[in-house]
């Protein structure tokens, strides 16, 4: 692939992905209170249990979208430091290169198919 437009696809994937974590962050307060802080309101004599456990899920919930989202943002920069150092596009195990298609359909792969196959048949836990 073009790295040209790889770099584009990235760029407006790292827009895309800044806007899911500002607008998760701005409507949760995240970042801004703690758990605590934000359960205060929720007096434990006047609430049921299950609202203050239904925050709590709703925080954990919204912490993770967070963390998924700062993960794909970091994918996106290696992407782009390996544009800059002209490794784009071949696979980091063995070095062979990552076919166009494959880089469309996601333009932060770091492993051809095989590797990639190979990568996630070592994680998987044993039957």
């Amino acid at each position: 692939m073009d790295t040209k437009k790889a770099q584009e696809l990235l760029e407006a994937d790292r827009v895309r992905l800044e806007r899911i974590r500002d607008g998760v962050s701005e409507d949760q307060g995240l970042g801004v209170e703690s758990q605590q802080a934000s359960l205060s309101e929720l007096s434990s004599y006047d609430q049921h249990s299950a609202d203050i456990a239904t925050e709590t899920f709703e925080r954990e919930k919204d912490e993770s979208i967070l963390e998924q989202v700062q993960g794909e943002l970091n994918d996106i920069d290696h992407a782009l430091a390996r544009i800059e150092n002209g490794t784009y596009g071949t696979c980091e195990a063995c070095g062979k290169p990552i076919g166009d298609p494959r880089l469309e359909a996601v333009p932060t792969a770091r492993f051809c198919v095989e590797d990639q196959a190979r990568a996630e048949r070592d994680l998987r836990p044993p039957n």
